[in-house]
C-alpha cells in the first residue's frame, strides 16, 4: 500500500507546484474553453457546464504544473528560471509531487463526472495529453504541439457537454487554438533556449532556429484566419472583427517584443497573450 507524504505544513510549496501564484497558465486555458462554451451554447452556457469547466480548467492546470516539475525534477536545477522550484530545490519531494498529482487528477475526474458520459470518455484524451506532455521534450522537438493538443481539449469537450456531438466548427476551433499555443509557447521556450541546448532539453524554439519570429507570426496569422472563418460559421457581429484587429494588434506588439530575442522581452510577449485570449472572448461574448 502507498504510503502517504503529503504534509499540511508543506502547503505553501504545493501551491508553488502547482502555481497557484502564477493564474497566466490557468488564463491561457480558460479563454479558450469559454469560447467553445459560448459558441456552441449560442450564448451564455448555463450554469453547470460554467462551474464544472471553470473548476476543471484550474485544476487540470495545476496538475499539469506538477507533472511537467516531476518530469523536469533532474533538469530544473540547471535552469537560471526554474532551479528554485520546489522539486528542484528539495522542497518538495517526488513520491509528493506524484500524490498531489493524483489528488489532483481524482478532484478532476470527480467534477467531470457531473457531465454526459460521452464527455467523460473524452476526457480520459485530455488526461493522456496533459501527463506526455512534459515528458515529450526529451523525444521531440514539438513538446509545444503536445501542449497545444492539450490546452485545446477543452474545446471539443464544451462541444460534447452542451450539444452532444463534436460539428467541423469544434475542430476548426481546436486548431485556431492549437496554433495559438504553439506561437506563444515557443516564445516561452525562447526565454530557456540557452539553457535547453546545454542540457538536451528540445523545443520549437530550438527547432525554428533563426525563423522562430516567421513562424511565429505565420502561426498567428493562421490564428486569426481561422478565428475568421468561425466567426462567419456562427454570423458573429461586427464588434467581434474590432475585437479581432484588437487581437492582431497584440500579435504584431508581441512581435515587436521578440525582434531582438531578449529573454525578458520574450517572457513579457508571451504573458500578452492572455489579453488576446480574453479580447477574443469578449468579441464572441458581445456578439452572442
Amino acid at each position: 500500500m502507498m504510503k502517504w507524504h503529503l504534509q499540511l505544513s508543506n502547503w505553501k510549496y504545493y501551491k508553488q507546484l502547482m502555481r497557484t501564484d502564477k493564474p497566466i497558465g490557468s488564463l491561457l486555458l480558460l479563454w479558450p474553453t469559454y469560447w467553445a462554451l459560448w459558441l456552441a451554447s449560442d450564448g451564455i452556457p448555463d450554469w453547470l457546464h460554467l462551474v464544472v469547466f471553470s473548476l476543471g480548467v484550474f485544476i487540470m492546470r495545476s496538475a499539469g504544473c506538477v507533472i511537467n516539475d516531476f518530469a523536469d525534477r533532474k533538469v530544473d536545477g540547471h535552469v537560471e528560471r526554474t532551479k528554485m522550484r520546489p522539486l528542484a530545490s528539495g522542497k518538495v519531494t517526488s513520491a509528493e509531487a506524484i500524490q498531489l498529482f493524483i489528488v489532483l487528477i481524482l478532484a478532476a475526474f470527480s467534477i467531470v463526472l457531473l457531465l454526459s458520459w460521452q464527455t467523460v470518455l473524452l476526457s480520459f484524451g485530455g488526461l493522456a495529453l496533459a501527463f506526455c506532455y512534459p515528458f515529450m521534450k526529451r523525444f521531440t522537438h514539438l513538446p509545444q504541439v503536445i501542449l497545444g493538443a492539450a490546452f485545446s481539449w477543452s474545446i471539443p469537450m464544451a462541444y460534447m457537454a452542451v450539444l452532444g456531438h463534436i460539428p467541423m466548427q469544434a475542430w476548426v476551433l481546436y486548431l485556431a487554438n492549437l496554433c495559438w499555443t504553439v506561437a506563444y509557447d515557443t516564445m516561452y521556450g525562447m526565454v530557456d533556449k540557452n539553457d535547453d541546448v546545454k542540457i538536451g532539453i528540445k523545443s520549437t524554439a530550438i527547432l525554428f532556429g533563426r525563423f522562430d519570429k516567421f513562424i511565429i507570426g505565420l502561426l498567428q496569422f493562421v490564428t486569426l484566419f481561422l478565428s475568421v472563418y468561425i466567426a462567419l460559421e456562427y454570423k458573429l457581429s461586427e464588434l467581434f472583427y474590432l475585437c479581432l484587429m484588437l487581437a492582431s494588434g497584440l500579435f504584431m506588439y508581441q512581435q515587436w517584443l521578440i525582434k531582438n530575442r531578449e529573454p525578458s522581452l520574450c517572457f513579457k510577449a508571451f504573458l500578452n497573450n492572455h489579453h488576446v485570449g480574453f479580447i477574443i472572448f469578449i468579441g464572441i461574448a458581445i456578439s452572442l
